[in-house]
């Protein structure tokens, strides 16, 4: 990574890198930013292999802080703000963190997250803490960044050393620790130029979040190997959506299914015409999203990929076509035809590939692929066979190699860009006193892919408002995770070795009709 960085400085040096409201980096700025991050890392004792947890909103400090720990040889663990103390505790205890860089409004949550482990992680924060009196006295990265006259360490040169956890939820309900190497994060960025087509002059606009794959892997590994600019935003707003565009004069954006229907039923008068937005990026992308984006709001290119955190960038539909809509595309393609991006065939349960047509598990061989799971061999196992991941996603592949998703195996909801574990809402709010036994699972949004449902047996003599379900989760789950819709029934279909029988669930039509949505009750 480093080695990328100093490639880009000495062709273009001068050419902005990164914008952060109004304030602008070029590619030498940067450099310079990371290497005195750097010798204040090096300074609290940060060494090869330490994790080291990022708790902010979107910030350039993250940016500075992945390439600064990654040329330490050590490894970036970005957390969710929106996460509560225990989900906080959980990711920065598993990953054994030696500090935490955090926003000042993730404080509190950090300090308590952070209170029973064996050994306290050193504190700091990414920005001035102007709003919170409190915090005063406490570090500051970029004021520590500007004291420090420690020498900048020599860069580490290992492209297989270990840069970043991904904390992705999975069936156990706890989330896993995706590994990835460096040379992943070059890969997926080099392999991001080729499926959008970046050129140095883009303006890539990056409002999704950077504790997931996209906005690091996509976004900031694109600009990257484009050379481009990165457009960096603290998160999505939908009723500034359009004046950001114009005015940062972003030409390329990534979204996800939630944000680009929100966008398509925003009132009219938010949009602002002129803009330079030429390219989108996400998926799916249904004809209406398409008609949408390109006749009223003037986008001529969107573009539907596919991917996981544990394989990053694996399908897209070719940017010159031909395009066909709700499919997840082809194999992806490196911009140097002799490096091979990704392999892919649909199985079945033995493993044996399947002819055109026929549904089965897509499974994946790629150069950008995890090391494993964190601490978890026994999942790194089984979620390869045979040298080939396992997506645990169902499709098929038509006559033209396209790829068409059919459904998910495994129990995860996916709404409006996050992973959530169905398992972990059934352990939370059947920790609930009144609940007997719950189960969540996913019913189709009108803003695309999931919401959340809850079937939920009570005790017996016991009653609970519907409401109160809710409010349980909200208490100890990030807001996102809040189920919509609560069903309070007598009884829940069993396997015959009393597992929960979700799919019975699911292809149940009497337990959406007797849920109560919270959402339109809350209006």
């Amino acid at each position: 990574m480093a080695s990328m960085l100093r490639s880009r400085v000495a062709v273009a040096g001068e050419r902005e890198f990164i914008l952060y409201q109004g304030r602008s980096y070029s590619y030498t700025q940067v450099l310079d930013e990371i290497g005195r991050v750097a010798a204040v890392l090096a300074a609290r004792g940060v060494k090869s292999d330490d994790r080291i947890g990022v708790m902010s909103l979107n910030h350039p400090s993250s940016v500075f802080l992945f390439f600064a720990l990654a040329s330490l040889g050590a490894i970036m663990v970005p957390v969710n703000p929106d996460y509560g103390v225990e989900e906080a505790r959980y990711v920065l205890n598993h990953a054994e963190v030696s500090g935490v860089i955090c926003s000042p409004a993730a404080h509190a949550t950090v300090l308590k997250a952070c209170s029973d482990m064996n050994t306290m992680p050193w504190l700091m924060l990414n920005e001035a803490a102007t709003d919170f009196q409190d915090l005063k006295a406490m570090p500051v990265l970029s004021v520590e960044a500007e004291r420090c006259s420690d020498p900048v360490p020599e860069p580490s040169k290992n492209s297989d050393a270990t840069c970043i956890f991904i904390y992705t939820s999975g069936t156990t309900g706890f989330p896993k620790g995706v590994m990835h190497r460096q040379r992943s994060l070059l890969m997926a960025g080099e392999g991001f130029v080729e499926r959008m087509h970046l050129q140095p002059n883009d303006r890539l606009l990056c409002v999704l979040p950077m504790f997931h794959i996209n906005a690091i892997f996509y976004s900031l590994g694109g600009s990257l190997a484009a050379g481009a600019t990165l457009i960096l935003e603290p998160k999505f707003s939908a009723s500034k959506f359009w004046t950001i565009v114009k005015e940062t004069g972003a030409t390329e954006v990534n979204t996800i299914a939630a944000a680009s229907s929100i966008l398509k039923l925003r009132p009219r008068s938010e949009y602002v015409s002129g803009h330079q937005l030429q390219k989108m990026y996400g998926a799916p992308f249904d004809a209406e999203i398409f008609r949408t984006f390109q006749q009223e709001f003037h986008v001529p290119t969107l573009i539907e990929g596919y991917g996981m955190s544990e394989i990053p960038g694996a399908l897209n539909n070719p940017f010159l076509g031909p395009h066909k809509t709700l499919s997840m595309g082809k194999p992806s393609k490196h911009p140097d035809p002799a490096v091979s991006l990704a392999e892919l065939r649909i199985a079945d349960e033995a493993g044996q590939f399947l002819p055109v047509g026929q549904i089965g598990e897509l499974v994946v061989r790629t150069p950008i692929i995890m090391q494993g799971y964190f601490k978890d061999e026994a999942q790194t196992r089984a979620a390869f066979r045979d040298g080939w991941f396992l997506t645990g996603d169902l499709a098929f592949v038509d006559e033209d190699n396209y790829f068409w998703f059919v459904a998910r195996k495994k129990d995860i909801i996916r709404k409006r860009g996050e992973n959530i574990s169905g398992a972990e809402l059934d352990r939370v709010i059947g920790n609930h006193p009144a609940v007997l036994e719950s189960a969540a699972i996913p019913v189709p949004s009108e803003l695309g892919e999931d919401d959340i449902l809850v079937a939920v047996v009570l005790r017996p003599g016991v009653t609970l408002r519907h409401e109160e379900i809710a409010q349980w989760c909200r208490e100890r789950m990030a807001a996102i995770k809040t189920p919509r819709y609560v069903a309070f029934v007598d009884s829940l279909p069993h396997t015959p070795t009393h597992r929960i029988a979700k799919y019975k669930l699911r292809e149940d039509a009497s337990v959406k009709a007797v849920a109560v949505d919270l959402e339109a009750q809350a209006v």
